[in-house]
C-alpha cells in the first residue's frame, strides 16, 4: 500500500514514497490526530491536544441546522482556540469570485445552507513562521439530483501566530446558528520524520489497465466514510470521460464547475461525475475527495489536469467541480471511469486507486 500521487505536489518528501515502497507502506503516512464528532448542536467544533507535526490535512463534514447568511470561521490556536481580533486574513473563490477579509477574527468560509457541507483543508505548520491554510468547500443545496450544488468555494487563510506551533483547530458557526448533530472535523498530520504505521488512508483499490478498454474499475470496495480518488486515463485519441458511483448510469448526479478559471457552470439530473471540462487526446489526471455516508447525498470535490495535446507547445487545461449523488439508501462500494464520447478506447497503464477511511 502507497500513499496517494498528490502528495509530493502538497509539498511532501518524494523519499517518503520511496521509504515506503521499501517497507510495504508500512512506515510514516498521514495519521489521524484527532477528531470531534457533535453528539448535540453546538456553535463550535474544536479538535485539541494535536501533536506538533509539519502539515495537517482537515476534514469537516458539517450539518446545518438553518439557512443563514452569517459566515463561519476556521479558528487555530495554541492551547485554546485564538479568536482575538486581527489575527488572520484570507481570500476565497466564491463560485469563482474572488473577494478578501482582512485583520479578521477568523478565516472566513461562506456558509447559508441548512443541509450537508464537506470540506478538505491544509495547513502548513512551522512555528516561527504564519500558519498557512489552503482549502476546497461544497455545499449541498436541496436534496435530490435535480438541485446543483449551492456553492463551490476555494479558500486561503493565514494565522499570524510566529511564536508556537498550532495545536487546535476550531470551526465555528458565526453566531448565527448551531452545527447539527453528527458534524464532525477529523484532523490529520505528516511529518517527513514520522514511523508510524498507523496511516489514516487505506488503500482499497489499485487498478491499471494492461490492455485498452472503454472502462476502467475499481471492482468492489470496502465501503468507508471518507474517500480519496485519483485517476490517469491515458489516451491516444480524443474523448471524453465520465465517472459512475457503483455502476448507476441514471439521471443521479448534479455538479458545480469551472473550466480554465471560466464564470461556474451546473448541471443537474445528470448521469455522470465530470471526467474532464473540454475534448482531450493526452490524457487527463483527476484528484478527488468524498463523503460517503449512507444516509445523506454523497458529497464530491475535484480537480482535473486535461492535455489537450502532447508537447510542452500546448497548455494543459484544468477544471475545478464539485459534484453529488444523490443516493441515501446505501454507501459508495465502486467507483469507474468509462469513455463518454469521441473515438478510441483508454490506453493500457491508465491507473484508478481509490483511498478510504472511517
Amino acid at each position: 500500500m502507497s500513499l496517494p500521487f498528490l502528495q509530493n505536489y502538497l509539498g511532501l518528501s518524494s523519499g517518503l514514497q520511496t521509504r515506503q515502497a521499501s517497507a510495504g507502506g508500512s512506515v510514516g503516512g498521514w495519521v489521524e490526530l484527532g477528531r470531534t464528532t457533535l453528539g448535540s448542536a453546538n456553535a463550535n467544533i474544536t479538535v485539541s491536544s494535536l501533536a506538533n507535526k509539519r502539515y495537517y490535512m482537515v476534514l469537516t463534514n458539517s450539518l446545518g441546522t438553518n439557512a443563514i447568511t452569517t459566515d463561519a470561521f476556521y479558528r487555530m490556536g495554541y492551547g485554546s482556540v485564538d479568536s482575538a481580533g486581527s489575527r488572520y486574513s484570507k481570500r476565497e473563490s466564491f463560485d469563482g469570485s474572488d473577494s478578501t477579509t482582512i485583520n479578521a477574527t477568523g478565516i472566513g468560509h461562506s456558509r447559508n445552507d441548512a443541509n450537508q457541507e464537506f470540506s478538505v483543508g491544509y495547513i502548513a505548520n512551522y512555528a516561527s513562521k504564519e500558519k498557512l491554510f489552503l482549502s476546497h468547500k461544497i455545499q449541498q443545496n436541496t436534496a435530490g439530483a435535480g438541485n446543483a450544488p449551492k456553492h463551490r468555494l476555494e479558500n486561503t487563510g493565514k494565522w499570524i501566530e510566529t511564536t508556537n506551533p498550532l495545536d487546535t483547530f476550531n470551526m465555528n458557526s458565526g453566531g448565527a446558528d448551531t452545527w447539527n448533530t453528527g458534524s464532525e472535523v477529523v484532523v490529520l498530520g505528516y511529518d517527513p520524520a514520522d514511523t508510524h504505521t498507523t496511516n489514516f488512508w487505506t488503500e482499497l483499490a489499485s487498478v491499471t489497465l494492461t490492455g485498452t478498454a472503454s472502462t476502467i474499475n475499481s471492482g468492489t470496495i470496502t465501503a468507508k466514510k471518507y474517500l480519496w480518488i485519483q485517476a490517469f486515463i491515458k489516451q491516444a485519441s480524443t474523448y471524453t470521460v465520465e465517472g459512475h458511483f457503483n455502476g448507476d448510469t441514471g439521471s443521479n448526479y448534479a455538479y458545480r464547475y469551472s473550466g480554465n478559471g471560466g464564470a461556474d457552470g451546473t448541471g443537474t439530473s445528470t448521469s455522470k461525475i465530470p471526467g474532464n471540462y473540454s475534448a482531450m487526446a493526452g490524457g487527463v489526471f483527476i484528484n478527488m475527495f468524498v463523503i460517503n455516508n449512507s444516509a445523506n447525498e454523497k458529497l464530491v470535490i475535484a480537480h482535473t489536469c486535461e492535455v489537450p495535446t502532447t508537447g510542452a507547445g500546448t497548455a494543459p487545461g484544468r477544471m475545478e467541480f464539485v459534484n453529488k449523488w444523490a443516493n441515501t439508501a446505501s454507501q459508495i462500494t465502486s467507483f469507474d471511469y468509462t469513455k463518454e464520447t469521441g473515438s478510441g478506447d483508454l490506453q493500457s497503464g491508465s491507473t484508478l486507486r481509490v483511498w478510504g477511511s472511517n
